[in-house]
């Protein structure tokens, strides 16, 4: 794989959920006419290239299918439908030696390190126990190993005998991050790794992270809420709204020239450090419920700007061309994202795409 290919590619992913059926349920539907079961659209169609090397940080509200689809690129869940390909070979079409080796690349941290972490174990087993059965250390090398790895994460090696309840919150996450190092991965899923920390540890393991990037060329898939965060370590920002991305680019042209109204609204509620009072004005109504989304534009009913055309047509992605009078947009061809071979990765990488009809021409 060379440089100009991603690590990861997702072409139209989508994980759809439906509820269990039993023949009482099915019978009842039938003698209603209630048809089938509802199906929750977690993600809901994602196209997306991760480049090696690179950080990409995923933000959106709770339940917009930010960590379904962190858990699909692991292996956790399998997609419904569409593509998910790792340095240019379909996941689905992995077997034996080669999937294995995918499993092993593609590690997870989890957002809480209390829960994620065994508390019959002992740290040198929960960090050391996967790179024996893999044969990646001999198990008269694992303490040895596991010292290695808690010095890089910056734990004390004696540590090593206790129990995970024995740690503080900063502490565990940091034995959860020795545990994905230690299969040596080339892409760590972070499912919201900071959440449950205090700022000032948030901090700690946040430069942590990006220490370890420079050490080990680690890509990071950067899953968090909060966009403050986001902006530290992130390379490019994708922003998601029930189950699809609505806005992506580097973090600078999102922080500082964000197109859709949804990247708009929670970039104007971060929190700023200036004297005098502050209008806050939050994002009007609730997310809509994936089992039954809008039609159209998804974010339409919560939409400063919606127009006749947000409630029917659903916008696609398209490419944000800065220009000077103030920016010009091009329809993305169908397959375009997903086909770009022989494109120059820099300008993959600085490409800006939003989903809205702001800015289109009267059709």
């Amino acid at each position: 794989m060379s440089a100009q290919e991603p690590i990861l590619s997702l072409h139209d992913v989508r994980r759809d959920y439906r509820q269990p059926s039993d023949l009482i349920d099915r019978v009842g539907r039938a003698l209603r006419g209630a048809g089938k079961p509802p199906v929750v659209q977690a993600v809901a169609g994602v196209d997306l290239d991760v480049m090696p090397g690179e950080v990409i940080g995923i933000v959106g509200e709770s339940g917009c299918g930010k960590s379904t689809l962190g858990r699909m690129l692991t292996g956790i869940l399998p997609p419904t439908g569409g593509e998910i390909r790792y340095k240019g070979r379909p996941v689905s079409s992995l077997t034996g030696a080669a999937r294995r080796q995918y499993e092993l690349d593609v590690q997870m941290i989890f957002q809480d390190p209390y829960s994620s972490l065994n508390p019959r174990m002992r740290v040198v087993d929960i960090i050391g126990e996967a790179p024996v059965v893999h044969g990646k250390v001999r198990r008269r090398d694992m303490e040895d190993f596991v010292a290695g790895l808690m010095r890089k994460v910056g734990l004390d090696p004696a540590y090593r005998f206790r129990y995970p309840h024995q740690f503080s919150g900063g502490q565990r996450q940091r034995i959860g991050v020795a545990r994905a190092l230690a299969l040596d991965p080339s892409v760590i899923v972070c499912d919201e790794a900071v959440a449950a920390l205090d700022v000032s540890i948030q901090a700690q393991v946040l430069n942590l992270f990006m220490s370890l990037r420079q050490e080990f060329a680690l890509t990071y898939f950067f899953i968090s809420h909060n966009l403050g965060v986001v902006s530290h370590i992130s390379d490019r920002v994708a922003i998601m709204y029930l189950g699809r991305i609505v806005e992506i680019g580097t973090t600078d042209t999102i922080f500082g020239a964000a197109h859709h109204p949804y990247t708009q609204a929670l970039l104007k509620e971060l929190p700023v450090l200036r004297t005098g009072r502050r209008q806050f004005d939050p994002i009007k109504g609730e997310l809509p419920s994936p089992l039954d989304p809008p039609s159209g534009c998804p974010f339409h009913p919560r939409c400063p700007h919606v127009m006749p055309r947000c409630r029917t047509e659903r916008p696609l992605l398209r490419r944000i061309a800065p220009s000077a009078s103030g920016g010009q947009e091009q329809h993305l061809l169908p397959g375009e994202q997903a086909s770009s071979e022989g494109t120059d990765a820099a300008a993959r990488k600085a490409e800006h795409l939003s989903a809205c009809h702001l800015g289109d021409a009267p059709s």
